[in-house]
């Protein structure tokens, strides 16, 4: 698991992310919005926004919220447009940060995410920066006491999984993009349970970190996930999973 993914994991088990549940909210809303408009109302064609309705009721947002934002995506309903934008840059001891937005206004965001990255060591830096050190990648999370290694094995690698890996309190399968689907489809008739799945970014190297630079990256990573035109960020950082607990 990447020092991103360990650190989200840690705020979930502290409850951070439930205290700030109006604000993703509005960042789900905007990326079911966003989905429709670009795919169509029809999450049975349109994977990202099947994803992101998933996502939606995961995070127990009611069902007349889902079909507003949906509504406003394909025009059925008044609403501000957004566009899709991603930036790049680096944080402190030169880790890699890539993030993907929805904004309404460009000239904004920018300004806000590179005082941002200013305020916490880091700098904003040029398309193409550090996109190359991540690779998209499906990754399934399913709870170690949910089944057992070689069952899990058998289902995930028939599938088309790449790889399944022992993670701390569940395994991770690693899937392409392209396969995400259909793996995450066989565990469900297999009737297997996960804690997570998504297609995100995976970082092909990692940067180690400790003390004052760990505590500047962490306080960026709060900074960037806070914003509201920020939808995902993704780091190479390395942090001690002992050291992220404290500073979380």
């Amino acid at each position: 698991m990447s020092g991103h993914s360990k650190w989200h994991s840690i705020r979930h088990k502290k409850g951070l992310v439930d205290a700030k549940r109006g604000k993703i909210f509005t960042k789900l809303i905007r990326e079911l919005t966003v989905a429709a408009k670009m795919g169509g109302g029809d999450p049975a064609s349109n994977p990202r926004l099947r994803a992101a309705i998933e996502n939606a009721k995961a995070n127990n947002m009611p069902k007349e919220n889902i079909e507003r934002a949906i509504k406003r995506g394909t025009g059925e309903l008044e609403g501000v447009s957004y566009e899709e934008v991603n930036y790049e840059g680096y944080g402190p001891g030169g880790v890699a940060v890539l993030l993907e937005c929805l904004t309404d206004n460009r000239n904004r965001t920018v300004a806000e995410l590179k005082h941002l990255f200013e305020r916490n060591g880091g700098s904003m830096g040029e398309p193409g920066c550090v996109s190359w050190v991540f690779e998209k990648k499906g990754i399934i999370g399913v709870p170690v006491s949910s089944i057992e290694e070689e069952r899990l094995l058998e289902i995930a690698l028939d599938a088309g999984a790449l790889d399944v890996n022992l993670e701390g309190d569940e395994y991770e399968i690693t899937t392409d993009p392209g396969d995400f689907e259909i793996v995450k489809v066989a565990l469900d008739r297999a009737k297997v349970r996960y804690s997570r799945a998504e297609i995100t970014m995976v970082p092909k190297t990692t940067v180690k970190l400790d003390g004052k630079k760990a505590q500047q990256m962490l306080t960026l990573m709060e900074a960037l996930e806070d914003h509201d035109d920020v939808n995902n960020v993704y780091a190479n950082f390395d942090i001690d999973e002992k050291l992220m607990e404290e500073m979380g």
